[in-house]
């Protein structure tokens, strides 16, 4: 899978936003470790502006801006052959050449490029409020690799948006089992309550998540949070 069959398989902005901020609130149950989370959210990343994250630990990582204009996508799989690092320190070409002007901000962002201000980048999409579909550049990939730019590994859980699927990952990730129907509950962005919180980590509690809950913009616990 490429960044191609990654934009016909996103769901709309809303639709991402939400399963983001889902994706990131079972990684801060599941990890209280800042440090140690794979998925996160920032509801307040810059002003008007929210961000999801992935990082692996191993050098793979996205971001996802969501602002005014739309949302933005970048992936990066340091083992790509489109990385540019194997392509003389340059993002490969196609990758972000025809990202529009409503986001070339985020193209250019210190925190998504390197200290030689290259973007770090091996996949990218983009779309705008009014675009019907997710938009991407136009990329002559590799020979031989039918992921050359890492969006199969990168971009799993967007595409897949099913609870299985994070509880796939999550068991294998975190060698603990989890439970599916409080997956089900997070990723229908219902309240937390004690129940689910601790059917998912028996070590955390609400109180523990209240800063989690404010950054991520996941919906507050209800008063009666049995």
């Amino acid at each position: 899978m490429t960044v191609y069959e990654v934009a016909r398989r996103l769901p709309t902005i809303a639709d991402l936003r939400d399963l983001c901020r889902s994706l990131a609130m079972l990684d801060a149950i599941l990890s209280p470790a800042w440090e140690d989370r794979y998925y996160s959210f920032n509801a307040r990343w810059a002003e008007g502006e929210e961000m999801a994250s992935m990082r692996n630990g191993s050098g793979d990582e996205y971001s996802i801006v969501f602002s005014p204009a739309g949302a933005y996508v970048r992936g990066f799989d340091h083992e790509a052959p489109m990385s540019p690092y194997g392509n003389d320190g340059e993002p490969w070409p196609g990758v972000i050449d025809d990202v529009p002007d409503s986001f070339r901000p985020f193209v250019e962002e210190p925190a998504f490029t390197d200290e030689d201000n290259v973007p770090v980048v091996t996949a990218c999409l983009w779309r705008g409020t009014a675009d019907d579909r997710w938009q991407h550049g136009t990329i002559d990939f590799p020979a031989g690799r039918t992921d050359a730019d890492g969006a199969t590994a990168l971009f799993e859980l967007l595409v897949d948006r099913s609870p299985e699927a994070f509880r796939r990952f999550a068991e294998d990730y975190y060698e603990v089992p989890v439970d599916l129907e409080a997956v089900y509950d997070v990723y229908a962005l219902r309240p937390l309550s004690h129940k689910v919180v601790s059917s998912l980590n028996s070590e955390v509690t609400l109180a523990d998540l209240a800063e989690d809950i404010a950054e991520i913009g996941y919906p507050q616990p209800n008063r009666d949070t049995t």
